[in-house]
């Protein structure tokens, strides 16, 4: 069995715990801004999640297919794992907590995290068991350059001059409209859409390459990795300039800057958990250990507890919030964020219980 990388499995964990952080505010009208995405162009707290997800999901697969060869049982093994995430994510998507228990398909969103997580790693696992560390870097840089020129300079059809501004004649949203009209999480464009998918696999390729770096037997390894994410974070503002940081489009620059943040903060946890072996946080990598179930199962709850009706008329979110939650004496932003703390706390609880009975759900 291969020695735990602790960073890594903190990381892997605190983002999750982000993520649920993130996603289950007691009430989405009081929210401290840090914790909701940009409404465009810039970067929140709320915008890290989803990259850092994927940037681990890049060095996981730099751990498990290093040095491995290429066999029909391999892309049978990632492709079942691609199809699970893509099911997992759909079935978030048309599940109701009542009967008939599933959305009339004519309006039912087709993008999601989970789809994209398993699309992308799909994607990425094959490219990196197939080609050279030097094919897969320009296959990254020609992705990134290649999908700045696609959304800046050539022409969409009957709408002329694209724009990165949310517009019809934005390309990412054009492609969302043209391919998935009525199935996307608004009805002009989607952050999880087809076209942004390109970059985003970029993020977890460039994860794939920290974990490579990781994997070798190399010294100094955080100091590697803390020259690397500081020329990714000053390459991705200064393309910035001319490409803005945008998450809804997963534009060049954010792939870069996102990538570039995650791998400091890797190195600053490489050097405290496995270079100076200090020990801390051992609940937050339990988390990690079954992330992505911890994450499946905070969304279906939480999807629940908003549709189910209480006799009252209110949703079960709402009663909880309103009766435990709410109090004169504390504004609601406050209110919101504590509600959503707890039910972190609550799959942090998961996480360890799975963990001391030694369960580990993998998909």
């Amino acid at each position: 069995m291969r020695q735990r990388v602790q960073s890594v499995d903190f990381l892997r964990g605190a983002t999750i715990m982000l993520m649920i952080l993130v996603n289950t505010p007691g009430d989405w009208s009081h929210v401290y801004p840090i914790l909701l995405h940009a409404p465009w162009d810039g970067l929140t707290l709320a915008d890290f999640v989803f990259p850092f997800f994927l940037f681990i999901v890049g060095v996981s697969i730099a751990f498990v297919y290093h040095n491995k060869q290429i066999s029909i049982a391999m892309i049978k093994k990632i492709g079942m794992r691609s199809l699970k995430l893509i099911l997992l994510g759909l079935f978030l998507n048309f599940f109701l907590p009542y009967f008939p228990f599933f959305t009339e398909i004519a309006s039912v969103r087709i993008p999601g995290v989970l789809q994209r997580i398993g699309i992308v790693f799909f994607i990425v696992s094959l490219l990196y068991v197939l080609l050279k560390p030097g094919q897969l870097l320009i296959t990254a840089i020609l992705i990134l350059i290649g999908y700045w020129i696609w959304m800046v300079y050539i022409p969409i059809p009957g709408l002329g001059t694209p724009t990165l501004e949310r517009a019809p004649h934005n390309w990412a949203a054009f492609i969302d409209y043209q391919f998935l009209k009525g199935h996307i999480w608004q009805p002009d464009y989607d952050p999880e859409g087809v076209l942004s998918t390109l970059p985003a696999c970029v993020t977890t390729i460039i994860g794939a390459f920290i974990g490579r770096m990781i994997k070798n037997t190399i010294s100094k390894k955080h100091i590697i990795l803390l020259v690397t994410g500081s020329i990714l974070v000053l390459l991705g503002y200064l393309w910035s300039i001319f490409f803005p940081v945008n998450k809804a489009l997963w534009s060049s620059s954010f792939v870069l800057v996102t990538a570039g943040y995650a791998t400091l903060l890797l190195a600053g946890l490489y050097y405290l958990m496995d270079h100076k072996k200090r020990s801390f946080g051992a609940v937050v990598s339990y988390v990690g250990a079954n992330g992505l179930i911890i994450y499946f199962l905070s969304s279906l709850v939480a999807k629940s507890f908003y549709l189910i009706t209480l006799n009252s008329g209110h949703s079960i979110h709402h009663y909880l919030f309103n009766t435990f939650f709410t109090y004169s004496f504390i504004t609601l932003k406050f209110s919101s964020f504590v509600y959503a703390c707890v039910v972190v706390g609550l799959y942090t609880l998961l996480g360890y219980i799975l963990h001391k009975k030694g369960v580990f759900v993998k998909v």
